[in-house]
Order: C-alpha cells, then structure tokens, then sequence
C-alpha cells in the first residue's frame, strides 16, 4: 500500500513538471505574471516569482538526472503495463527513427535475504531500491514492479540512444540496487542481474515481444553469475543464445549423448595454507555455435527428459578422471565436488554405482565430496534420500551441504543426513568485509559448525577483502570467482602449476638453519 502511495506521488511529480516545463507553460508564464501584477500589483508578482519556482522543486525538476539536457521533451511511455508502455516507445521509436529498450532487472539474492534477514526487512529494502531506480531515469521513462524481487524498465526513445548508451545506464540502475551511496550500514545488500533488449521499433514489433527477449536476456544473466548484464537484440529469438524451446530438449538430448556436455572445475583454496584443497565440478555445454552454454539453459529440459541421471554419471565419471589426472601431474588435489540432485539421491542404486566408479578409477572415497542442497535436507519428505546419504557416508565420501543458510536445516537434520561440511552461501559473504551484520552472521555459523566438528566453506567470494575477512574469522576454505572461475579440465593444471608458484615456501626454524 505505502508503495502504491509513493509511486502515486512520483507520477504526479512528473505530469506536474511535464505541466509546468512544457512549451505552452513556458509560452504562457509571462502573460500570467503580467496579469498577476494588473490584478493583484506588486504583492501578486512577488508571490508570483516565488510560487512558480516552488512549484518546480516540488516537482522535482531541478537536481534531476537529464532535467537540463534538452533530451528528456516529450511525453512518457503511457499505458497500464509494461507491454503497453513498450508498444508506446515503439510507436516513437519508428516515427523518429531512434532506438528503444526494455531492461529487466532482477534482485538476484532477494529470496535468500528474505530467509535471513525475514520478509518484512527485505521488502523495504526492495522498496527503496525501487524508489531509487526510478530517481536514475529520465520523467519519460517507466519503471513497473512486477514482483517483489524484478523491475520491468522501459526506455523511451531520446534524440540519441546507442547500445552503448543503454549499457551504462543498465550498469547504473546495478550501481543503485546493488550499493547505492546512502546506503545504512545494516542494509540488506541485493546483487542485481540485467537483460536489456534493444529495438529500432521495426514493423511488427510489439511490446511483448521485446518484454519476452528482454525476460531471457536477464534468465541467462542470472545464470552466468551474480551481478551479470546481458544485452540482446529484438530480432534475437526469444529464448537465451538463440535456442528456440521447441527445439531445445532435442538438442539437450543429442549433446548429452555427443559428449557436449562436460563438467569444468572451479578451485577452492585453504584459508591457512592458501593451497589448493580441492575443485567443485560443474556442468557446462560446450555448443559448436552457441559457445559455453551454463546449466539454467539446459538443465530443466534435461529434467524433464528424465535425462538428469545420464548426467549425473557424466559428471561423476569426468571429476574422478580428473583427479587421476592432477595426481599424475604431480598435484595431489584432497577432493572433488560433484552436486546431486534430488531425483539423484532417490535412487536406490546410488551408493553401489558410486562405489564401483571410484574403485574402477582406483580412487579413494575421501577423495569425493557428495553436494546436496540445504533445500533437499529441510524438506525431504521421505527416508530414501536420508539412507542413500548415509550409506554414501558410511562408504567414506565426504557429504558437503551446498548454499547454507538458505534452507532453514536443522540441527537434528544435519546429523540425520551425516553431514561433513557447510559451504556458506554466496548471499551470506557478499560485502562481508565492509557490513558488520554480515560479520556477526556468519561468525555465528562458523562458531556453531566448530561447535558441531563441521568443516567450512564460503561461496562466492569475489574480492580480497572477502577472503581475508573470512579467514580471520576461522572459515576454513574459500571459492568463487576472486579465487577462479570455472576452467574446462585442459586449464586446470597450468592454473595449479601458477598457483603453486605463487605460494611461498615456509621459514625453516630449524636451529642453526641460516
């Protein structure tokens, strides 16, 4: 309701500074001072002068982004919704010949601080972000809620729109979500991902096509990483990469069989030691046209070909031959994550199958670290899950709880389903290093998995900051992109081999050693 109310006033902010900066105003202001001062002398002019230029701020048209530009005449977008809205810019946009857009922007973290932080925290920090997007754009433009966590904006055509343009407004509406600079010190901290879609408003284009492209721009932005920006064009088919749905789930399927699909690795690192204490395996689809593919474009028509165990075997085959690998390099690398799905963990057969690969591959089970969502330990309604993990454990394999905190597991279920490690989730080490509450968090996590003899890992850290914080605070291994990205297998030992030189050797203490 408070929302409504304040998107309210600001659109009668911007008809009022549209009423009172317009040509006819502007034509018409010395005529009414004149008669102002006819009819009333010179009191009537003076509250003349003063009461038109309050008028304006009140408005807000001074101080605001683009005001004086000269760019920002004419009317907004109009329309209910954002797909009418965008049928608005279009209309301009092929009678000027400029260009339009529609950026989609998603608060990418906003359910895992919704956990946290609770619902009502989160959705007045979501509020004001929505406050503050609209504060970044030009009075023409629109910005619509479309839930409590995605903002729908549409960008009218000005004199000069570029690609180039859009993007670093796109990055400045990121800017504004992610850390804007009034920022309160308790504040939850959102990652923001972008898809923009770029149209020359051309014959038949509609505004819910431009949403539809826009929409996938930002589902392949999220998928890439948090804090991506993804820019498309509107005769890009409406699917991310130019993959049509119809087609997708045959191409999925062809892939898989085709070796396409391989798992890459991303390091993680010891906080005490910096070397190396293992790899996560992930799944990428190397596409001949489309290039590096990530899971949220493939994995859903995997699931629903029933194809998710094809995979699963895949993955587990290819992070036990790397490990081979490394050891004949030279590198002993402790162990390597490989993620289980639900239907994964369900299958009777998992434990056998595991077992027999790591003694085909002369492994031992220390060696493989199970991850399984904190999502699949709080709400498993059933025990097969818990037994597979279980005998998993009993057989030696390290059981790894992925994205912590975001799950709400129990103590007793941790126990229940013999877990070995929490890796903290990303929306929990974000910022850690400059946000105070962050620090208390997670320091509580770290105190109750010292308490339960429960190792740590923290995901998603992007910054030396973040890691160096996170080891003082006794969070024994790190991984996210300030470490590395993820590699394909050819890459991962030159990068062991690099990472390796960088570590120094430690003092010898030895009496008389010089």
């Amino acid at each position: 309701m408070i929302l409504r109310i304040r998107q309210t006033c600001a659109l009668l902010r911007r008809r009022l500074a549209d009423l009172l900066t317009g040509p006819l105003a502007l034509a018409l202001l010395p005529a009414l001072l004149l008669g102002g001062y006819w009819a009333g002398g010179e009191p009537a002019l003076l509250w003349s002068t003063i009461a038109f230029p309050a008028l304006l701020v009140l408005a807000g048209v001074f101080g605001r982004p683009g005001s004086s530009s000269g760019t920002d005449a004419g009317p907004p977008a109009t329309g209910d919704s954002l797909e009418e809205a965008l049928d608005t810019a279009l209309a301009r946009a092929r009678s000027q010949g400029g260009m339009t857009a529609c950026v989609m922007l998603e608060l990418e973290n906003h359910a895992a601080l919704c956990a946290s932080r609770g619902e009502e925290v989160t959705g007045r920090a979501a509020d004001r972000v929505a406050e503050r997007l609209g504060a970044c754009l030009r009075r023409r433009d629109r910005v619509f809620r479309l839930d409590n966590a995605t903002f729908g904006i549409v960008l009218v055509p000005p004199r000069s729109m570029t690609p180039d343009t859009v993007c670093k407004l796109a990055a400045r509406l990121q800017s504004e979500a992610q850390h804007p600079a009034d920022e309160p010190p308790d504040e939850p901290r959102f990652t923001a991902a972008i898809g923009i879609c770029l149209s020359t408003g051309g014959i038949g284009e509609r505004g819910a096509g431009l949403a539809s492209v826009a929409t996938a721009a930002l589902r392949e932005a999220s998928a890439r990483g948090p804090s991506t920006i993804r820019v498309h064009r509107s005769d890009s088919p409406g699917a991310p990469n130019g993959i049509r749905p119809a087609r997708l789930c045959d191409e999925v399927a062809q892939a898989l069989n085709g070796g396409e699909i391989v798992a890459w690795f991303q390091p993680q690192i010891c906080t005490d030691t910096g070397r190396v204490s293992g790899f996560e395996a992930l799944a990428r689809w190397c596409h001949p046209q489309r290039g590096v593919l990530l899971p949220g474009t493939f994995l859903p028509q995997l699931e629903k070909a029933g194809l998710t165990g094809n995979l699963q075997a895949i993955m587990l085959r290819h992070a036990l031959e790397a490990l081979g690998r490394w050891e004949a390099a030279g590198f002993t690398i402790p162990g390597v994550g490989v993620n289980f799905s639900p239907t994964d963990l369900r299958d009777p057969a998992l434990a056998d199958t595991v077992a027999w690969e790591l003694d085909r591959h002369d492994l031992a089970p220390t060696r493989l670290k199970i991850e399984i969502l904190e999502t699949v330990v709080s709400t498993s309604p059933d025990d097969a899950t818990a037994r597979n993990i279980r005998r998993l454990s009993d057989l030696g394999c390290c059981i790894d709880l992925d994205d912590f905190g975001t799950g709400h597991a129990s103590i007793s279920s941790l126990k229940r389903f013999s877990i070995d490690r929490l890796k903290i989730d990303r929306s929990f080490v974000r910022g850690i290093d400059t946000d105070p509450r962050q620090q208390r968090m997670v320091a509580a996590i770290l105190t109750m998995a010292e308490q339960l003899e429960l190792e740590t890992l923290a995901e998603g850290v992007e910054t030396a900051g973040e890691h160096s914080l996170l080891a003082q605070l006794g969070c024994a291994h790190v991984q996210g992109f300030g470490i590395a990205r993820p590699m394909p297998p050819e890459a991962t030992l030159p990068w062991l081999r690099t990472q390796a030189g960088t570590l120094q050797a430690p003092p010898d203490l030895r009496k008389g050693a010089v």
